[in-house]
């Protein structure tokens, strides 16, 4: 349901996806209150004023060159996830609707970025809607224990035995066709005279299929699995990357893909902005896979060996990035114990380097052939007041670690910003002068 999802989030749920169970009529409510419609469109006129800047076409082509390898200065994004409720609080909001709140909360985010987070997140005079949709799940479900507020949880797996491998199907997808249409009429009255609104749907954060295993199987049965049951766990891995493409294959037959080459976010940190896509042949309204960047990671198996990812989630993964006109891959696992295996994906272009990684091995692997995504230790944040010292020497030890390569500076998967809107605004300050005084 909407309302249940975190309201930073709301941006990632790019398509409103619902269970067999619910009903987006009467889950969505679309009755604004006047109130409601003129504060959001006083936020839309302010995130029109700030697309209208010159400095914003500055950094769309700074993206475009980055995405393209060639030599430009690190760029830098901080989307500080779960912080946002530290920085756009309760006695900020407005609307009381639902949707009418995740609406607002995504233009307030944007004007945070646009005035004070001063990193080179492009602000653009648009306003996506998503596609509202059902989407079934594998034929079983996991069983969550604990997770309430955001906090961890357990799950009990469906999938017991493999003897019930049988029972899984590919999840269906429905469209309420009926309900995207009400809710795109909607934002046009409310804010298509300042941003230009678009139906531009995402169905996916992440291709990559180790999750989806473990959460049928169980996170340790599965790392018994590739030594007790390799044969079974290798028939429940094709089945997953079948489930997907399928999944790819009705998306492109109903021409519900979106273009992601412009302001969009792709992967697990960094902007779409290329010019490589869509493809030279791409006629203009039928988007395919290979018309957009495609992204896959397997952090739940970061313990195991290079050989069993090659072995059991490489080749699967491989299927399913090769349809993609470029790729990226990577979120927080340790990159360079795969290295070998992970450079084997068509068309790879980013790369995250997450904080657990080897910073200097990953430099001499990626060079300027593959986009560094540097990620940064999100727990520097996480105190009420920044280490400003130590953030600057650790921003200029990895510049310099990464010189000769095509680096990103990304700040990301944030639990808090020690309830201190500063913290990420200072960060950001601090990484643009490291950049631009080692790009002098």
């Amino acid at each position: 349901m909407i309302d249940e999802r975190p309201l930073w989030a709301a941006r990632l749920y790019t398509s409103t996806k619902f269970s067999e169970k619910e009903n987006p009529k009467k889950e969505i409510n679309t009755v604004f209150s006047n109130q409601e419609r003129e504060t959001l469109r006083t936020l839309a006129e302010r995130v029109a004023e700030l697309s209208c800047r010159p400095i914003e076409n500055e950094k769309k082509d700074l993206w475009y060159r980055h995405n393209a390898l060639e030599s430009v200065r690190p760029l830098i994004l901080c989307d500080p996830e779960n912080g946002w409720n530290e920085i756009i609080t309760e006695d900020q909001m407005l609307c009381q609707n639902n949707l009418a709140r995740h609406w607002e909360f995504w233009l307030r985010q944007l004007i945070f970025w646009g005035e004070s987070m001063n990193d080179d997140r492009v602000i653009e005079p648009y306003f996506d809607i998503p596609y509202v949709f059902i989407e079934s799940d594998w034929g079983m479900q996991e069983k969550k224990i604990g997770g309430e507020g955001g906090g961890s949880y357990r799950w009990i797996a469906p999938m017991n035995d493999y003897s019930l491998i049988d029972e899984l199907h590919f999840p269906q997808i429905e469209v309420d066709y009926e309900m995207t249409n009400h809710i795109l009429s909607l934002a046009e009255d409310v804010v298509g005279n300042t941003l230009k609104v678009r139906l531009k749907g995402m169905w996916w954060w992440s291709l990559g299929i180790s999750e989806i295993a473990v959460y049928l199987r169980g996170l340790e049965q599965m790392m018994y699995d590739m030594y007790d049951h390799p044969e079974e766990l290798h028939h429940l891995m094709r089945f997953l990357r079948d489930g997907i493409l399928a999944k790819l294959d009705y998306l492109e037959k109903n021409n519900l893909l979106c273009l992601n080459n412009t302001g969009n976010y792709v992967g697990s940190g960094g902007m779409g902005y290329s010019h490589q896509l869509p493809q030279k042949d791409f006629d203009g309204s039928h988007v395919r896979p290979i018309d957009m960047w495609g992204f896959a990671e397997s952090q739940p198996t970061v313990g195991v060996s290079p050989a069993l990812y090659e072995e059991f989630i490489f080749p699967y993964e491989k299927s399913i990035l090769d349809r993609f006109g470029l790729n990226c891959y990577g979120c927080c696992e340790l990159i360079n114990q795969r290295w070998e295996a992970v450079k084997g994906f068509l068309n790879l272009r980013r790369v995250s380097v997450s904080p657990w990684a080897n910073r200097e091995d990953m430099a001499q692997k990626l060079e300027n052939r593959y986009i560094y995504s540097l990620k940064f230790n999100p727990s520097y944040l996480a105190v009420p007041n920044l280490d400003e010292k130590f953030i600057r020497q650790e921003i200029r030890r990895y510049l310099e670690i990464t010189k000769g390569c095509v680096v990103e500076i990304i700040m990301k998967d944030n639990n808090t910003i020690g309830n201190n809107p500063q913290n990420v605004i200072r960060w950001s300050k601090i990484a643009r002068e490291e950049a631009e005084n080692f790009w002098l």
